[in-house]
């Protein structure tokens, strides 16, 4: 797999708060010309991205924390597919994975997935904050509840995607669920092992780096 045809994988990415516009449309510029998968914005940017024909894209949902109240996601969501997303990427509610309240975890996700209308909805599990066990059931949640993805990281806690938790995450969902990694890829040998390893969307803000296999030190989330 060359860096050019790593392009159609990636959710370009711009998620910090002090993005500004001009930099959204840089994204957004950058998204046409590779030929990225999606661009991935918080809702405020939703409609910047709607101006440019033909790029797909992503929202957040219940970011970076995924503390929000299961209505306030649905809502959020709602508004984000009414706006123009094409894809929400959802944060689930770690600490109720951790309590193992498993039934309320599946309804967050479920009630995302409901207001997503038929859109793809990926979700977070914050892989670097649970163990072992707490990542096949997010995974085993995750399918039930009907969500398209799994996501290893928002890139704003205290890890990113690994080799070991995409392997993990697509045995435990099988073939047929995307699985997306995210956080730390910031070149083209890392995305390349991702994808190998069972990544099929890969979600950055070094997307040009990775595509032109040259070296960046921008933050990979």
């Amino acid at each position: 797999m060359t860096p050019a045809e790593i392009a159609p994988f990636i959710d370009h990415t711009i998620l910090k708060a002090d993005a500004v516009e001009r930099e959204v449309r840089q994204v957004c510029e950058e998204a046409i010309q590779f030929g990225f998968a999606s661009v991935c914005v918080n809702s405020a940017w939703i409609s910047v991205v709607a101006s440019y024909p033909g790029v797909r894209i992503t929202s957040v949902v219940g970011f970076p924390l995924g503390a929000m109240e299961t209505a306030a996601k649905a809502a959020e969501t709602a508004r984000a597919i009414e706006l123009g997303a094409n894809e929400i990427d959802m944060v689930l509610p770690i600490g109720w994975l951790k309590e193992r309240r498993l039934n309320a975890v599946e309804a967050d996700i479920r009630e995302v997935v409901a207001a997503a209308s038929g859109k793809i909805v990926k979700v977070i599990l914050e892989t670097c904050l649970l163990d072992e066990a707490e990542k096949r059931l997010a995974c085993q949640i995750s399918v039930a509840a009907g969500a398209a993805f799994v996501k290893t990281s928002t890139g704003f806690s205290k890890g990113g995607a690994t080799i070991a938790d995409i392997r993990l995450m697509r045995a435990e969902v099988g073939p047929e669920i995307g699985v997306k990694a995210s956080g730390g890829v910031r070149d083209y040998a890392t995305a390349r092992t991702l994808i190998e390893a069972g990544a099929t969307r890969i979600g950055a803000s070094a997307s040009v780096a990775i595509v032109t296999a040259s070296v960046s030190n921008s933050p990979g989330y």
